[in-house]
């Protein structure tokens, strides 16, 4: 894929991944895009297709990664989520720098690929900050919250191996964690 060279955003559902994200766009609109991914899920209020998400059926997608369209995909909660390559190549037509938000699996699928982006993960200072900051969203059933959390021990364990993260950021002060997320990739 031609263009600037990617960034993943990776880290678990909480962390402060799409806030840091929102900023960026935000501040520095012509020089970033984020990559939609697709999901199977159903939206959340106030999400669109096409922005947030495309949102899509189960049969759609799997035909679409069959055809071998898609960069990563994962399962999670019974959803799928993934990347298309379409999607990425959308916003390096706009000459922009591509950024993906993607789970640790996508990461490590990403990592077979020729994408060669800069991988950054977007941490919790605890795991106790982290079910606070789910639980106050008020999105999520008891049971699916339960799962993100258990998925997040998860990620923060594989995201200690060596040379996975080009950097982690500990989002304990969001000032902070945008100002070094700008730091690493406004050089």
């Amino acid at each position: 894929m031609q263009g600037p060279r990617p960034v993943v955003l990776s880290g678990p559902s909480g962390a402060g991944k799409s806030t840091l994200l929102k900023k960026l766009l935000k501040d520095y609109e012509n020089i970033f895009g984020f990559s939609v991914s697709h999901t199977t899920r159903q939206p959340r209020h106030g999400e669109e297709n096409g922005k947030d998400y495309h949102f899509v059926t189960r049969e759609e997608m799997q035909k679409e990664i069959d055809a071998g369209e898609f960069i990563e995909h994962a399962e999670f909660s019974g959803n799928m989520y993934g990347t298309s390559k379409g999607a990425v190549q959308a916003v390096q037509a706009q000459n922009q720098i591509c950024v993906l938000d993607i789970d640790i699996q996508g990461v490590k699928n990403i990592k077979k690929t020729d994408l060669n982006p800069i991988y950054i993960s977007v941490q919790p200072p605890s795991i106790d900050i982290l079910e606070k900051r789910l639980r106050d969203r008020k999105t999520e059933t008891e049971e699916s919250l339960l799962k993100r959390l258990a998925a997040a021990r998860v990620d923060l364990e594989l995201s200690k191996e060596p040379g996975l993260f080009d950097l982690i950021i500990i989002n304990d002060d969001l000032e902070k964690a945008y100002s070094e997320l700008k730091e690493v990739l406004l050089e």
